[in-house]
């Protein structure tokens, strides 16, 4: 039998619960070895609007009473306390606590090898933080539940890949903790993932911080005190890497195939050029912990939340490449 995968709720009150739904309910996911961990009566009123395809919730104990058929969704239920109360498109604490509760449940199914990787729908930060859980998204919770030091975000489609050195800190405080050492370590996780997902020889191109690459010196010198110095070391240790790159070019040089993935310094500056380019089929993969994470590449989308409107394309994608590299 194929490898199981779980599949996170997400926030209820967004649009996670639509997605799963569509992504399981129609195309080549249809019967696919998917456990989606969440609240049932969520998913069932979400079914009930009629704005999805029809389908029927297995609610089950364990991975192994799950039944891989068309037109069945199974799900290990991590019940609301009040499911009747919850608002569609509203940041609520116990929406924030539920996503919390599915992460973790999800992590300790694949900690213990009862999946074998695990796609994760948005949740929303701020309901997050006001459930008490203070994690700046997916990528550090699951660090810390997994007990992983060495991690990094990966966006990835199918034409740009790009990995980042820091996510979700200030400007400021990114500008302030930048090191050679980090930019060794991200180097070395794009390079191992690579080459785990079919890469034979990557080629690992390094943005620069500043504009042009900081034009030796003159518009910066953090190309000179860090990424080139990195870039150096990981070379000598056989890695196939490029750079201090100009950002303004570089991502569009790794898209026309000149690179296999872009080595991003902080989060808009890899994230933009992906999501313009790759906005609905862009996955969100976090590389360093011991089991495949997958996301689809967009937020919880409140303002359409239960609508029937949004696409489940990212979500699905996103769901295809967790099995593949399970």
């Amino acid at each position: 039998m194929s490898r199981v995968i779980a599949v996170t709720m997400g926030d209820p009150a967004g649009i996670g619960p639509e997605i799963i739904i569509k992504a399981l309910s129609e195309g080549d996911l249809v019967g696919a070895p998917a456990v989606v961990v969440g609240c049932a009566q969520t998913l069932q009123r979400i079914l009930d609007l009629n704005i999805t395809p029809a389908a029927q919730l297995n609610v089950i104990q364990k991975v192994s009473d799950a039944e891989f058929k068309p037109g069945v969704i199974n799900i290990i239920d991590e019940p609301l306390a009040h499911p009747d109360r919850l608002i569609p498109g509203k940041v609520q604490a116990e929406a924030g606590d539920l996503a919390y509760r599915c992460v973790k449940k999800a992590s300790e199914l694949a900690m213990a090898g009862e999946v074998f990787a695990i796609a994760t729908a948005p949740l929303n930060k701020e309901a997050l933080h006001t459930a008490g859980h203070i994690y700046p998204g997916h990528t550090e919770l699951l660090a810390e539940l997994t007990h992983s030091s060495d991690y990094a975000m990966v966006l990835y489609t199918d034409k740009l890949k790009v990995i980042h050195v820091t996510t979700h800190i200030a400007l400021r405080k990114f500008l302030d903790t930048l090191s050679q050492e980090r930019i060794c370590t991200v180097v070395d996780i794009a390079d191992k993932f690579l080459k785990r997902v079919g890469f034979e020889n990557p080629r690992i191109a390094v943005a620069g911080v500043n504009p042009h690459a900081g034009e030796n010196g003159l518009f910066g010198d953090e190309e000179i005190n860090f990424v080139s110095p990195a870039i150096k070391t990981m070379k000598a240790k056989g890695i196939d890497v490029y750079g201090p790159c100009p950002p303004d070019t570089v991502y569009l040089q790794a898209y026309e195939g000149q690179y296999d993935m872009v080595v991003a310094m902080y989060h808009d500056q890899g994230h933009i050029p992906l999501k313009l380019l790759g906005f609905y089929d862009g996955v969100n993969i976090t590389a360093g912990l011991p089991f495949i994470r997958t996301s689809a590449d967009h937020g919880t989308a409140f303002d359409i939340a239960w609508t029937g409107k949004a696409k489940a394309e990212s979500m699905a994608i996103s769901i295809q490449l967790a099995m593949q590299l399970a």
